[in-house]
């Protein structure tokens, strides 16, 4: 690997995939490395465009590295990768992706993620996004559709923190009996960047229950839409926030949306967008921080 390549994964990557137990790592549409184990197996597709990861049953603490990294301006990489996690299985799968474009042509990634939890199966599911060069542009389009049997469970975190020009981010999931989602989003975007995410949850079985967090900060030119749609079909609940902050010219939209077809249906909605406090501002310069360091770590502990 390049000194480029290794940046863009260390970006990308949390310091708990270096134990992991089966990796892939892509590089601009192709296998760069691969490792199983006897318990999470990885498949590549046969048109090479992704792979399906199975988890055994009953399998604890497996850890799974999948990140993609492109440096080829001009690439478009679609993939899909299926995730097939065994009833019982508890593990932690880190993805995302790193883009690298210093030429004149577009760069772009669609990440199509399908997740299907058996009962009581138990993932943590953590995605970075990240773009860098002074060129062309960054564009990256993650897809994630998750089917939940009863009783699993799953945490996701996803952050885009920087360099990204253009994104579409979309999730979907559809909960059976006592199924829990959580999912946790932070975005940061400067400059003309554009980025748009979509949540859309069906709480199709008893006792099922999400809850959607997203953080977001939208700076200079930029421009943020947040959509979110809640489905209750059964008793169940749902919560889904979200919270804002414009600076300069940024702009963000947020269209929270909750339907409850059923009498024990529990659902919540909440958004928030507003601007930096001028007092917390004041307090952090008087303490000697110019008033850009100050926004800075506002910002900063706000994506925390």
């Amino acid at each position: 690997m390049t000194e480029i390549d290794k940046n863009l994964l260390k970006e990308i990557s949390e310091e708990e995939a270096k134990n992991a137990s089966a990796y892939n790592i892509r590089k601009n549409g192709k296998c760069l490395d691969r490792k199983v184990s006897d318990y999470i197996n990885i498949v590549p597709k046969e048109d090479g465009k992704g792979i399906d990861v199975y988890v055994k049953e009953n399998t604890l603490f497996g850890i799974v590295h999948i990140p993609v990294i492109i440096t080829e301006s001009g690439l478009t990489d679609i993939v899909y990768n299926d995730f097939h996690i065994g009833k019982n299985a508890n593990v932690i799968i880190f993805a995302g992706c790193g883009v690298h474009n210093d030429g004149n042509k577009e760069a772009r990634h669609d990440g199509i993620h399908r997740f299907y939890l058996a009962e009581n199966a138990k993932v943590k599911y953590a995605e970075k996004h990240y773009g860098e060069g002074n060129n062309g542009k960054k564009v990256l389009n993650p897809v994630t559709e998750i089917i939940m049997q009863k009783s699993s469970r799953m945490d996701m975190t996803s952050l885009q923190l920087k360099g990204v020009d253009d994104t579409n981010r979309i999730t979907k999931a559809t909960l059976y009996e006592g199924a829990t989602l959580i999912v946790n989003e932070k975005i940061l975007t400067n400059n003309t960047q554009k980025a748009k995410t979509t949540f859309e949850v069906e709480l199709k079985g008893d006792n099922s229950s999400t809850k959607v967090t997203s953080r977001s900060v939208a700076t200079e030119n930029s421009y943020q839409e947040f959509i979110s749609k809640v489905v209750g079909k059964t008793k169940c609940y749902g919560h889904v926030s979200c919270d804002a902050i414009i600076k300069d010219e940024g702009m963000i939209k947020a269209v929270p949306e909750i339907f409850a077809k059923d009498t024990d249906a529990n659902l919540i909605h909440e958004a928030a967008i507003g601007k930096i406090a001028g007092e917390q501002l004041l307090k952090l310069m008087t303490l000697g921080l110019s008033e850009a360091e100050a926004e800075k770590v506002i910002i900063d502990g706000f994506l925390r």
